[in-house]
């Protein structure tokens, strides 16, 4: 998580975990508050696309 950064402003990005197995994040979301945009995470993959793509 320390080497992620938001795509949009570089900011620091919040981890909501939905599903986890063994220790990893199957399905989540990753949240940045200082653009306010949000990333799914869907089966372990973050999707970490800027919302306008």
């Amino acid at each position: 998580m320390d080497i992620l950064a938001c795509p949009v402003c570089k900011g620091s990005l919040e981890l909501t975990v939905t599903e986890e197995k063994d220790d990893e994040v199957i399905t989540g979301s990753l949240f940045c508050a200082k653009c306010n945009h949000s990333y799914p995470i869907t089966e372990s993959i973050p999707n970490l696309l800027p919302p306008d793509l």
